[in-house]
């Protein structure tokens, strides 16, 4: 049973406000230099993973010598290491900061990324990348749940969509820099920069002002909460089946431009970054003013159909014109998914919360990744586009049925506020 918010009560004099904004004081700005601070540190760090996306899946089937299955098995190793640690990571993050979290995700990855140096075969690039999924899971978990603390709850969609400026633009303006950097075979110089990317937001972060609220501890015998917040497990299921194909797009595009003439994939990620861009920037109150249910609409339809166009026109000009509407969907999910999440949930459980979801997202790039693998081995590039497509479909049937009962409606944020005090979950 997913949980459902309670009946609330009515406030007393005694009831403060559950918004960690209230506890320093801050007003109800949005961009503030701490939120600003963090959404930074975020760039540098997505910046480090998103330059060696491309670069990996080359990097296995050039010096490695080894196929698509290997290409989705190194690529979607990072997403294990992260899935073992992120509902941890929220648990960390609730009971001793989400500071720690940002600061020690961000060295891991970095000593991850410095370890492709020593990769002679498959077997050590994965462990390489399960480490690497470790540092991930503890800076994202960190780094996003400090967003929310600083945002005000009426303008939380907001707060996750310029963060995820952050998150998208590195995991778009990124793959061009790899590129760059790779100039053909220059894979030592893409592992070097990648590293000092991450050692630098994880210096950065040092300068992070902690966010996270203490509560008094509970009594004797209270039972611990479960990993995996029960009010997340919806959305996450969603952004699983929509996010799939991103798994897919970045895997494959890199090597399907070889089939479609082109010299490489820096310009398609481009193309995928600006859209990303304009419309998480342009468009940052939409999952506030539409509510989760129309964006997360939205975004799993255009994610769907942005695949389908890649899949059926082989062409540059299809790649082109699906990447465009497979990144507005992109734009749109994760911000979605992620408010109605957070909805209700109590600033002392939103690590948790943020884990869970995350946890999917994970998922989705780590098993998406490997599936994907497969299906391209029997049905091609093409084949995993269409499967990626298929996955995100199902997500929006979904998302229409109503498996939780808060996607019918818009967040009511003014009622939120009030609820995340007295959110009852199902005992455990």
């Amino acid at each position: 049973m997913l949980p459902r918010l309670a009946r609330v009560p009515e406030p007393t004099d005694a009831d403060e406000p559950a918004s960690a904004i209230d506890v320093d004081g801050a007003s109800a700005r949005l961009l503030t230099p701490r939120f600003v601070l963090v959404v930074v540190v975020g760039l540098l760090y997505f910046l480090s993973l998103g330059m060696v996306l491309p670069v990996v899946p080359l990097f296995v089937e050039g010096p490695l010598a080894g196929g698509s299955l290997a290409v989705g098995i190194a690529v979607g190793a990072f997403s294990v290491g992260a899935v073992l640690l992120r509902p941890f990571a929220g648990r960390i993050g609730d009971r001793w900061g989400r500071r720690l979290l940002i600061i020690s995700g961000a060295l891991v990855v970095g000593v991850a990324v410095a370890l492709y140096h020593l990769a002679a075969g498959v077997p050590v690039l994965v462990v390489a990348r399960v480490l690497g999924g470790v540092g991930e899971a503890a800076f994202f978990v960190g780094a996003g749940t400090m967003i929310t603390d600083l945002a005000p709850e009426e303008r939380r969609g907001e707060a996750i969509s310029y963060w995820s400026v952050a998150v998208y633009g590195g995991l778009a303006f990124g793959p061009t820099l790899g590129e760059i950097l790779l100039d053909h075979d220059d894979y030592g110089r893409v592992w070097t920069v990648s590293c000092i990317l991450a050692l630098a937001a994880g210096a950065l972060g040092c300068f992070t002002t902690e966010t996270m609220v203490r509560r008094p501890t509970p009594p004797a015998g209270t039972p611990r909460p479960p990993l995996l917040h029960r009010a997340s497990l919806a959305p996450g299921l969603v952004l699983f089946l929509g996010l799939v194909g991103l798994a897919g797009f970045l895997e494959f595009v890199p090597l399907y431009v070889d089939d479609l003439g082109m010299a490489d994939s820096r310009s398609v990620f481009l193309l995928y970054g600006c859209v990303v861009l304009v419309v998480r920037i342009v468009g940052a109150r939409l999952p506030d003013r539409l509510g989760p249910l129309k964006a997360g609409t939205g975004a799993t339809g255009f994610a769907a159909l942005g695949l389908v166009l890649i899949a059926a026109i082989p062409s540059p000009v299809g790649l082109y014109a699906g990447t465009v509407v497979f990144s507005v969907g992109m734009s749109l999910l994760y911000p979605a998914m992620l408010t109605l999440a957070l909805s209700g949930v109590p600033p002392e459980e939103r690590g948790s919360s943020v884990g869970t979801v995350s946890s999917f997202f994970d998922a989705s790039q780590g098993l998406g990744a490997a599936l994907l693998g497969g299906v391209a081995v029997f049905g091609g590039y093409r084949g995993a586009f269409l499967a990626g497509a298929v996955a995100a479909a199902v997500g929006l049937l979904l998302l229409r049925g109503g498996i939780d009962a808060r996607v019918r409606r818009p967040v009511d944020h003014e009622a939120a506020a009030v609820a995340t005090e007295y959110l009852e979950p199902d005992p455990p």
